[in-house]
């Protein structure tokens, strides 16, 4: 039922011209939100608790209101999906598509095979400010399962989905009954830069795998504090990947906090697949190799530690190795953060470790 006909006060209003459409907040049922923190009843999507961001840092603080990895799934038969999005501003960055840093995009899922189709994007209008709203037309009133991707680098304070008045809305598909992977970096992991948001490492291997995900990575802001370690520790997870080499202020920062963070996520969930990453730009530019191959070393080091300890559930994945061959020239937009192709090639990368491990596991 369209609530606005049973209280006024809860109308949305809208600017499109489609004369039979009803909105419906995602967080109402039958509307599943993912990725994000108490996203139901959050007065703004979030990725952590106010507490441990603000007390983790300022640059933490500000960007667990950016909402990379915010999903929302349902199933509609309506001929076309609309999208009103409040925000407190979008993001406008010179090396960043505005489709991925403010942007939505628009997925349809297979039933039978859970395999997943890019649509297409909810593109923000240039100069926006402060939310907007898009349209998708689709063929026909067939019922078909949707998924949405929410903006990497920009707050979403609503969400409404537009639909027919007349068309069913119903639950979306789940995922495999599985806790999420959860992925802790920087803004490489948070989505810099990719063109959608779809596009991101971890999107791509969550549809591929068809399994749950919460990215928490903060730009410039990953730096293996106690406070959100402690956090991510006691967070329900079936893998963790570690991919905060970029944000380590030094080296020394670096020695100080990778393998503490291994530990203590290890204590807390001591049979889960444990992926490290060194940075993927490690090529990029020749005078950073000294300093690159140091860090790096202190991964390995902290990969070598777990196995001494026993551990057969730890993976390492060398960056050096993520953006080679053909389209070596085409994978960085700025010569650090990725392109599409970048993002693809790490998510291989990922998608073959957590494979190689769940398979261990019999999952």
């Amino acid at each position: 039922m369209d609530i606005s006909k049973i209280d006024k006060n809860l109308k949305v209003e809208t600017s499109l011209q489609e004369s039979d459409i009803a909105f419906y907040d995602v967080r109402c049922a039958p509307f599943k939100l993912y990725g994000l923190y108490n996203a139901e009843t959050e007065p703004q999507f979030k990725r952590l608790p106010d507490d441990v961001a603000k007390n983790t840092s300022e640059g933490v603080a500000y960007l667990a209101l950016n909402t990379a990895g915010g999903r929302v799934r349902f199933a509609t038969d309506s001929r076309y999906i609309a999208i009103k999005a409040e925000m407190p501003y979008l993001s406008h960055m010179p090396h960043c598509a505005m489709t991925g840093s403010s942007g939505f995009d628009l997925y349809m899922i297979d039933p039978m095979t859970d395999s997943s189709r890019f649509i297409k994007s909810f593109i923000p209008p240039v100069g926006g400010k402060d939310g907007f709203e898009s349209i998708i037309y689709l063929p026909d009133n067939k019922m078909r399962y949707f998924h949405i991707n929410f903006p990497t680098y920009s707050p979403v304070t609503n969400l409404y989905i537009g639909v027919q008045e007349t068309a069913t809305v119903a639950e979306g598909l789940k995922y495999r009954p599985l806790d999420p992977i959860v992925y802790y970096g920087s803004s490489i992991t948070q989505g810099g830069c990719a063109m959608r948001p779809g596009n991101i490492y971890q999107e791509i291997v969550s549809r591929r795998m068809n399994m749950d995900y919460v990215d928490l990575g903060f730009s410039g802001n990953g730096k293996g504090e106690d406070v959100i370690v402690d956090y991510m520790a006691n967070m329900k997870m079936s893998a963790f990947v570690s991919d905060y080499d970029h944000n380590a202020p030094n080296v020394e920062h670096l020695r100080n906090t990778h393998c503490k963070l291994y530990q203590k996520i290890r204590e807390k969930n001591p049979d889960i697949p444990y992926i490290m990453l060194s940075k993927p730009d490690y090529l990029g530019n020749s005078n950073w190799l000294p300093e690159n191959n140091a860090r790096r070393d202190i991964i390995i080091d902290t990969f070598r530690y777990a196995r001494a300890q026993g551990d057969k559930n730890v993976y390492f994945i060398d960056g050096e190795s993520l953006f080679r061959g053909p389209y070596f020239n085409l994978c960085t937009v700025d010569g650090c953060h990725p392109t599409d192709v970048g993002f693809a090639l790490m998510a291989d990368a990922v998608e073959h470790e957590l494979r190689v491990a769940f398979t261990q596991k019999c999952l």
